[in-house]
């Protein structure tokens, strides 16, 4: 279980949001939606570590992971996926993978059931990450996720700048994911449709604070378009 509560958190000494309490079952999906620049971004980075929590908690199993560097929140199970398809792009496939799986007991067994949840990758594994396509390189980031054997996966807008014949691709394989068990995913998705279908609970954030918060479900969707103002 992922909880952050009542979270401060910015760049320097820009405090960009403003006491959001989050909480992430270790089982399921939890859903932030909000416009850009609410902070969306910048609050997941507070949950791994990347932006420094300056008032607040931030616990992982129980555990205060505050102070924490964001590679000793990795070993306790927390693994991110950025947005932006990251990857190095002047690796293969196979090397990007291969990076995340040395050193690791199951290493191989890993990849391969990595490539198993995203078979598109096994054709591409002697290509260079860089000249895979949008949609190709984000299978690849979250099967490098993967690899950790994370409990608890954060997705930051997993279908931007994807070519729309794979988003619904990239939707199955997230809800997938959660439907084996033993994972909880925190999704940041500007897709408010999808957001709900996955999400057992989501949360508004506007300008740096949380306004809205319910169940999940396509019922929801009114709701959220109303605290959006959409």
């Amino acid at each position: 279980m992922l909880e952050l509560r009542n979270v401060n958190t910015g760049y320097g000494r820009s405090t960009v949001v403003y006491g959001a309490s989050v909480d992430v079952p270790s089982e399921g999906v939890v859903a932030i939606m909000g416009h850009n620049g609410a902070g969306k971004t910048t609050l997941l980075r507070a949950a791994v570590g990347l932006c420094k929590v300056t008032k607040g908690s931030v616990f992982l199993d129980g555990e205060g992971v505050t102070s924490l560097r964001p590679s000793a929140r990795v070993a306790r199970g927390l693994a991110y996926v950025p947005q932006g398809q990251q990857s190095f792009g002047q690796l293969t496939t196979m090397e990007n993978l291969q990076l995340v799986a040395d050193g690791r007991q199951r290493g191989k067994q890993l990849i391969d059931e990595s490539l198993d949840m995203f078979p598109a990758l096994t054709e591409l594994l002697t290509r260079k990450a860089g000249l895979l396509s949008g949609g190709q390189r984000q299978q690849l980031a979250i099967a490098r996720a993967l690899i950790t054997e994370p409990r608890m996966l954060i997705l930051d807008e997993p279908t931007e700048g994807i070519q729309p014949s794979v988003v619904k691709e990239i939707e199955e394989k997230i809800l997938a994911l959660t439907q084996r068990g033993n994972l909880g995913v925190l999704l940041v998705e500007q897709h408010i449709g999808f957001a709900l279908r996955a999400a057992h609970r989501y949360y508004v954030i506007e300008a740096g604070r949380i306004t809205a918060s319910g169940a999940g479900g396509t019922g929801a969707a009114d709701e959220v378009r109303s605290a959006m103002a959409i």
